[in-house]
Formats: C-alpha cells, structure tokens, sequence
C-alpha cells in the first residue's frame, strides 16, 4: 500500500445561493492580469444548463479524461500515433468561441464626450483587442436560466431522461435549478498531468495539489484538451497553461483558500484524506456503475493503526494524520457518505466532492398543491423537481440507487430536526423515515451540526504543510513530485 495525503473539499449544494463572491475573490488575487482576462479559475454554474466552457461535458466533442480500453485506462484525448500531431492542431481543443470573448468598457467616453442631447454611454470594448466587441457570451451567462430552452434544455445531463423527466422539470410552474461552483478537482488520477508532454504539470505528494511548472511549460495546451472539467486555461501572453493552485502559498502558512473564505453561504469544507495510490488503476477500471464505491475502497480509515504505520513510513508528518482524523471530509465522504464527486465517469478520481443539493423535494403539482405527505415522502423523489437521473448522470455516473440513499439521509436528518424543533410530527412517523434513511439520531444530529452550526475551524481543518520538509533529501522523492498518472499506464510518449 502506497498511502498518500490529500488536501481535499467539499461543496455542500444545498447551501450554494448563487452570489459568485467566490469567483471574485479568485479573479482579483489569481487571473486579473493580461492574457488571463478569460480566466476563471472558480466559477458557479446554474444547472441545468451548458455550463462553462459552453457543453464542458460534453467528451464526445472535447475528448477529456481517461476512457477504458479492456481493463487498460487510455486518455480518450491523445495515444502514441497522434500525440505528436495534436501538439500543433487539436480538433477537440476549445477556442475563445467557447469561453467568451472578455471585455470592458470605456468608461473615459462618460467624462470626455462632447455636449449633446443623449446621455453618454460607456461601449464595451475587446480586453484582447481593443475593438468594439457585441457582446454574445459570458462566463455566467445562463445565471438562473435553467428554465430556458437556449441553456438548460442543451444540457448533455439530460440526454437520458425521458420525455416525462422533461417536461416535469421544465413545467413553468415548477422551475428549478441548483448552483453548481467548480473549481480544479485536483485529482488523483489527473489526465491533465498524463497528458503534458513536456513534464511541465505535476501533482504534489505532500498534498495531492495539482500544478503546473511555468518554466517547462512549453504551451502544447495537450493538457486543456485532456482535462474533461476544462479547468485549465492557456494564456495568451506568456504562452503558457494556467489553474487553480489552491492557494497553496496561503495553505503552507495555516490560511484558508481565497474562495473558500470569501464563500457567504458556508458551502465549502477543507480538510484531509488518505488513500492509496495504489489502488488507483484499479479503482478506475470498473465499471461505471460501481466507480463511487470502488473510489471509496481507495479511501483510508485514518484512524487504522495499519494505515497510521504505512502513512508514516512514506513520510507523512504526526499533524496531517491528526487533520485527518478530524476531516470534515472523511466524515462526508466516507462515514455518513452523502458527498461524491463530479462526473466520475470521466475517471480521474476527483478529490472534490458534492452534497447533491435537496432542493424542495416535492412531487406533481395536484390541483394548485403538492401531491406528497409524510407518509409517502421517500415515493416523491421519482417526482422530484430536479429529477433523480439528473442528479444521478451529475454525481454518480448514472447510478440512481446512490443518489437516492443521499436524498433518503438528507430527508431523514431535515424532518428529524423538524420534529425536534416544531414538535409536529409523531415519534412513529419519524422512527419510520429515520430507519428508510438509514441514519440514526445521533448521527442525524453530527451531520446537522456540521452542516448548519460547524465553526470555522470545524470546516476549515488545515495541517501545517511543511514544505521544507517534504522537499528535504531525506523525504521520498516520489512523494515529492507525485507521477503522471499515479501508476496508471499511460500510452502516450513524451513529446519534445
């Protein structure tokens, strides 16, 4: 066993209200800055809809992640015979086109335009050019338009529901939509970093953050192409990739990342995991349906004596043993196992994982009121408002039987908190849900305390990351620098 820390996250959905305070933090400390105008390195989606870059999802077109070839995992953007090619035209690459064109504006015309009858007006203007620009696209352009058949109704998620599933979601009496903040997952299985030919992006071993070395970056953006989030940028003007690093120069001295701390709604958790690298390659090479548990068999108890021994042997340090014993995500991830991760049909083994957003989980619209009660509550998630499948193709690679264990829990916990508070549903009523949501009072109570009352430095457990340390001569230098692919088989060359 080859047990490794992660520096990991989550995003508690239902908690998300949409405010992009998060994106801002991050664009003013990381991409405000010629040939990174494009750049968000955070961003916040509305689903349904197609997202940022426009159909990110959709690997048909841009051929992101890894894909499985027998029980051999292969990046589905590049082999041996065409890597070399692609490094000077890629089909599958996105352009401008798919992002947007920045812009600003004028705003000297409001205070220098001549006298005249017409109040004066500040015209957008290109960032790249300078020119004129009309402006067609933005980075959250279909904001709270999950209702619209421009945005929503092109979703690749909803390529598989019925037409049912259709129209119960886009009925205009019962519209909804949830809030979807990405940024890099840094990876376990980072194809991003398969894919680089110049060994320039790298995954560090002290704490699985994913990065990219600006100086043996050579620009080939064979990584853009193989990341299927689409969380690498190129920028134009130093010619080189760029992405989230989070923030790793303020975890290294005990400080919270910008979007993390800036976040209004308390949405995101920090904290640690250890897994086994070695089990990767195997873990991704099943079959989609059983990838979120075959992740979670990566996963280690940090509390295992077995797994405390190996963890320190490869050199990790008494204090990210104990950060992880107090992680927030383990408990999400693993104990309670109401956080999973995004797309993991696309087999990187994201490391940021997602509490599927509740929403008012309630069913068909019965002469102007809901048709669910109490008692066939649990039955209402086949008519839920944002649909079981949908959710399913988002978070567990289609699976509908997880995504309805989570929603079953948070049902549990929400009306058992209910009972407590307003006193208006009977102990039968309540032992009954308690029991088809399989979580108990106690631990209905730690997952709401964490949830609604968690302090700071309950939802932020950051370890001292000793770098200087990590990069001695003594340290195992694999642990180090990490490996494209962790052990994966790449069948890609190096390029030049």
């Amino acid at each position: 066993m080859d047990i490794r820390a992660q520096v990991s996250m989550v995003f508690h959905l239902d908690k998300c209200i949409g405010c992009h305070t998060c994106s801002l933090a991050c664009k003013n400390v990381w991409t405000d800055r010629p040939g990174a105008e494009y750049m968000w390195w955070n961003n916040v989606e509305t689903k349904p809809g197609t997202g940022f870059p426009t159909l990110w999802e959709d690997q048909s077109h841009y051929k992101g992640g890894w894909k499985l070839n027998g029980k051999n995992l292969e990046l589905l953007s590049q082999n041996k015979l065409d890597a070399f090619i692609k490094l000077f035209y890629n089909p599958n690459q996105p352009g401008l086109e798919d992002y947007y064109e920045p812009w600003t504006y004028q705003y000297e015309n409001l205070f220098t335009a001549p006298e005249g009858d017409d109040q004066p007006t500040a015209i957008p203007v290109s960032q790249i050019t300078g020119e004129p620009v009309d402006i067609v696209a933005g980075p959250n352009w279909d904001d709270d338009l999950s209702g619209s058949p421009l945005y929503a109704e092109n979703d690749v998620n909803l390529d598989e529901l019925t037409d049912e599933e259709r129209e119960q979601l886009f009925e205009i009496e019962r519209i909804s939509m949830m809030y979807l903040p990405r940024i890099c997952n840094h990876c376990a299985n980072p194809s991003c970093v398969a894919s680089c030919p110049s060994g320039a992006l790298y995954k560090r071993g002290e704490d699985g953050i994913v990065l990219v070395n600006q100086d043996m970056c050579k620009g080939w953006r064979a990584c853009v192409t193989a990341c299927p989030y689409k969380k690498i940028y190129y920028n134009w003007k130093t010619g080189k990739s760029e992405k989230c690093i989070l923030c790793y120069p303020k975890l290294e001295t005990g400080q919270v990342p910008n979007c993390f701390q800036s976040c209004v709604g308390r949405i995101r958790y920090l904290g640690v995991l250890l897994y086994d690298a070695d089990r990767i390659a195997a873990c991704m090479s099943v079959p989609n349906h059983a990838l979120i548990e075959s992740q979670r068999s990566a996963i280690c108890d940090p509390y295992d004596p077995k797994i405390i021994a190996l963890a320190r042997k490869n050199g990790i340090s008494e204090e990210f043993i104990d950060a992880a014993q107090k992680s927030p995500i383990y408990k999400y991830v693993m104990k309670w196992k109401l956080a999973l991760p995004l797309h993991i049909e696309y087999r990187t083994m994201p490391m940021l994982f997602y509490v599927p957003p509740l929403l008012p989980v309630m069913g068909k619209m019965d002469n102007g009121h809901y048709a669910n009660t109490i008692d066939g509550f649990f039955s209402g998630l086949e008519s839920a408002r944002l649909p079981i499948k949908y959710l399913a193709n988002l978070f567990s690679a289609g699976n509908v039987e997880i995504i309805e264990y989570v929603m079953k829990k948070l049902i549990a916990v929400r009306y058992y908190r209910r009972s407590l508070d307003m006193g208006d549903i009977d102990l039968v009523q309540i032992n009954r849900m308690m029991r088809e949501g399989n979580v108990s009072p106690e631990e209905a109570e730690e997952i709401y305390r964490l949830t609604a009352l968690a302090t700071v430095d309950q939802r932020f457990v950051i370890p001292p990351l000793q770098r200087e340390e990590a990069i001695s001569e003594t340290c195992n230098p694999e642990l180090c620098r990490g490996s494209c692919g962790l052990g994966v088989p790449v069948n890609v060359e190096r390029g030049p």
